[in-house]
């Protein structure tokens, strides 16, 4: 099994990220929160690996700490939570935040998060409570920034929230309002960090 890659980032997207190691290409699928500490292209990158392994398929997934993958990993463990819902959840609150909501049992919190139901959330708490407060880390905050042009900037701010499960039409009147009201266009990190602030409250 893969356990971590190290080699030049050739190509990022806020939902995956594809590393050339010694001209092997792996695509990775990667939550946010560790595309906003993915190096520039055509830089070194390392990045902690979960391999996922389907009767049909084998899937890559990225993180920028070995912390967010433990929790990714714990996630997947709790029933009707699979890969792509641990990415989500992961992509929509810090993995140091999210062992505090568990092990507060802040069920308001975990139900915030785009595709965490109640059920879902109650299973979380009940099942990796004790777990999660082992692990106990924070995920060190910052990003990488990534301004780009300023429609290109909005569309991918939107097409990363619609994905994470928020409807278009209210991501799309949180987004507008963050970019006028700020004094000069944000990078598409801080974007979707203020964006999933104003969302999740």
């Amino acid at each position: 099994m893969i356990a971590r890659l190290s080699g030049i980032l050739i190509e990022k997207s806020v939902t995956q990220c594809i590393v050339d190691v010694h001209g092997v290409a792996y695509r990775v699928v990667i939550p946010l929160t560790t595309f906003y500490e993915l190096s520039e292209i055509g830089q070194p990158v390392v990045i902690h690996i979960h391999t996922h392994v389907r009767e049909d398929a084998i899937h890559l997934y990225g993180f920028h700490v070995q912390a967010d993958r433990e929790v990714f990993e714990l996630m997947i463990s709790v029933s009707g939570i699979g890969p792509k819902l641990a990415v989500n959840v992961l992509s929509g609150i810090a993995a140091g935040e999210l062992i505090r909501a568990v092990t507060e049992e802040d069920l308001k919190r975990l139900t915030g998060i785009p595709g965490v139901g109640k059920k879902t959330a109650e299973r979380m708490i009940l099942e990796l409570k004790d777990k999660m407060a082992k692990i106990g880390r924070e995920i060190p905050p910052g990003g990488t920034d990534t301004s780009k042009a300023g429609g290109q900037v909005k569309d991918d701010a939107l097409s990363a929230l619609v994905n994470l499960g928020y409807k278009g039409s209210a991501v799309k009147e949180v987004v507008d309002r963050i970019i006028r009201e700020a004094q000069e266009l944000p990078s598409l990190d801080r974007l979707l960090k203020q964006a999933l602030r104003v969302l999740a409250g």
